[in-house]
């Protein structure tokens, strides 16, 4: 600040930004960020309306459509906005909806008794971040619309004709100046979380098309979800990879203490825990007192059971509450009307009240199930017990881990070539495919913040493998150890220490084909697994070296595709020589800084959950030992796969 400027400092200095104007300087104080997430955000916040209209009992249908422009329209049948005079704001109550932060009938505890939006911030802030937006409401048998610029209104809410429809539509296209990334959203991305809110709210209709794409027949692509069975629904659906020990799904639907409760759940035979929650339809990824409720009902039930079974009578060591979870698929969702958020992404339930009310559901939820399903009991019991023979097998893995770490002062793996800098948010290590390749790798890199931990062959499959086989893998030890990250407590033999991290960034870097894509594939789910702490802090990567080097006397230029090739090599004219890299260690180590690992040139592709169910459903299907549901994975999505003949 410059001395006049010192002098002049006042109330005339001071910046008071009306809502639509902060929305705008600071998005990702609203939406999380700017990038691929924020952007499908706002398809989120538009569709959480719809919902809250369908949770009051006002609408059954709501239709989704990504439009040749990218721009995208939500249209639902509830009541439609409201469009009479704002007695305070004197403008339409629709404007005041659309241009407002904060306004809207949801703060009305009559109107709605609970809302997923309460948790976003509202379709005025979709307005502020959109170069175009529409309104158009269906109310009374009249018709009325407004458009906005950038969340300001062209003109005032007007009359556009009558009908016999009733409802909502919303058409935005997002702001190029804001989301400079990209505004191309993902039908993928969006059509897990619409099919992940039909099974949250069973009996809703939820119609996503896009319109950028025609199948065979000419016809935009579409796809319809609704669930009659809800949370049963959505748990044969995740575990639609798994074997199932028991008969069927356990669940409940009712109120706890003025709370709706829903819960399902399924025992399998895997070896991990899959928990999901939701609070009023958020992701609760982060827990909370409803999840802290299930497993307290979860674990007293079930060992006031096994201990009057007669079953634990010959075992010679304590059952832990991590016992009663493995091989569990479970999704508890609750609607509470005045959500209190905590965690570092504001995604953990706070409110005391819900941890009895899901506690009770869950204890009365399974009694009634173990007294009439007694061979399903047994089945139980018996995976509890074989849970905590191999956690007493995995301890003492566990504590050879713990004893190589650097925080134990057993020193690094004699494998990783360390780097110099000692602050890890300066620091990377890349995790190498192979001893050749990460010789390379350790010539080519910058040994001030570059670390190599090269790794032999295919690690362990950790979705097939037991807790003490994890722990004993060679490999997976030294990605422990290098890491400097400590495991296991007594309430969770997974939990993760991350005080003595030493990188912010982990790189996977393997070759660029089918066995290279495996390899990245089993780290990732070893990551999922076990560090999923790692992935949700933004800190998993993975490295995109060239499948090609092309060439014309002194000019050469790296292809990342097959596309990429065929366009330079026509810029260069005929007689092109090129290179294909079947491996990283067919780079020399300039070639390999210059490609895949020089900060100023790569391309890392950073790996982020847009949703954890959906996560936890395709890593299931890819390293079960479920074959179809792979097979049809691979075949609906090999259009994008680079398969090597």
């Amino acid at each position: 600040m410059s001395e006049d400027n010192k002098k002049n400092y006042g109330a005339d200095q001071i910046q008071a930004l009306e809502g639509m104007e902060h929305v705008r300087m600071r998005p990702s104080m609203y939406i999380g960020d700017v990038g691929i997430r924020g952007l499908h955000h706002l398809v989120y916040e538009v569709v959480d309306n719809s919902i809250d209209e369908a949770l009051a009992g006002y609408c059954d249908n709501i239709t989704v459509q990504i439009n040749e422009n990218n721009s995208v329209t939500v249209t639902d049948d509830g009541r439609g906005i409201p469009v009479d005079m704002h007695k305070k704001e004197g403008v339409s109550a629709l404007q005041v909806v659309m241009t407002k932060i904060g306004a809207g009938g949801k703060f009305d505890k009559d109107s709605y008794k609970v809302s997923g939006g309460l948790h976003g911030v509202g379709v005025s802030c979709v307005n502020a971040l959109s170069d175009h937006l529409k309104a158009t409401v269906y109310r009374d048998g009249q018709i009325w619309e407004q458009e906005y610029e950038r969340g300001k209104a062209m003109y005032p809410v007007r009359a556009a004709g009558t009908t016999d429809k009733r409802g909502t539509d919303i058409t935005f296209i997002p702001d190029t100046s804001i989301f400079q990334q990209t505004i191309e959203f993902n039908y993928d991305t969006l059509a897990n979380r619409l099919r992940e809110l039909s099974f949250l709210n069973k009996g809703i209709k939820i119609i996503l098309t896009d319109a950028r794409k025609q199948d065979e027949n000419g016809n935009n692509i579409t796809e319809v979800f609704q669930s009659e069975e809800g949370l049963k629904e959505f748990i044969r659906f995740l575990d639609d990879a798994r074997s199932p020990i028991i008969e069927d799904v356990i669940s409940m639907e009712g109120e706890k203490n003025g709370i709706p409760v829903e819960v399902a759940m399924i025992y399998n035979d895997s070896y991990s825990e899959n928990l999901h929650s939701y609070v009023n339809n958020i992701n609760t990824h982060e827990g909370g007192t409803h999840l802290a409720g299930f497993r307290r009902g979860l674990t007293g039930t079930l060992k006031k059971y096994a201990d009057s079974s007669g079953l634990l009578d010959k075992l010679k060591f304590d059952i832990s509450g991590d016992d009663f979870r493995e091989g569990l698929t479970a999704i508890i969702s609750v609607k509470v009307q005045e959500p209190q958020f905590e965690g570092q992404t504001k995604t953990k339930l706070g409110n005391r009240e819900v941890t009895s009310a899901v506690s009770q559901a869950v204890s009365q939820m399974l009694e009634d199930y173990l007294e009439e399903h007694p061979n399903d009991a047994k089945t139980i019991v018996q995976k509890v017990i074989l849970a905590a023979t191999a956690r007493h097998a995995a301890r003492k893995a566990r504590e050879m881990v713990q004893r190589k770490t650097v925080m134990s002062g057993g020193g690094l793996p004699g494998k990783l070539s360390d780097c110099s800098e000692t602050d890890p948010t300066l620091c990377e290590v890349f995790l190498v495919e192979g001893d050749s390749a990460g010789g390379t790798a350790k010539q080519g890199r910058d040994r001030e913040f570059q670390a190599i931990l090269p790794l032999r062959g295919k690690i362990l499959n950790v979705e097939k493998a037991m807790q003490h086989k994890v722990f004993e893998n060679e490999e997976i030890r030294n990605i422990y150890t290098a890491l400097g990250v400590t495991i296991g407590t007594e309430e969770d033999s997974k939990a993760l220490n991350l005080t003595k991290l030493r990188y912010h960034k982990i790189v996977i870097m393997c070759d660029a084909d089918i066995d290279g894509s495996h390899i990245a594939t089993l780290i990732l789910t070893f990551f999922f697994r076990y560090m999923k702490e790692l992935v949700e802090l933004g800190y998993i990567y993975i490295a995109t070296p060239p499948l090609y080097l092309v060439k014309k006397g002194a000019k050469k230029r790296y292809a990342w595709s097959d596309k990429d090739r065929d366009e330079i090599a026509e810029s260069f004219g005929g007689g092109v020589a090129i290179q294909r890299y079947k491996g990283l260690g067919e780079m020399n180590a300039d070639q390999l800084w210059d490609t895949t690992m020089n900060p100023e040139f790569r391309t890392l592709r950073q790996i982020t959950i847009d949703s954890p169910a959906e996560a936890d459903r395709v890593f299931s299907m890819l390293m079960g030992d479920e074959v179809p549901p792979r097979r049809e994975f691979i075949e609906k999505n090999a259009i994008y796969a680079n398969i090597d003949a």
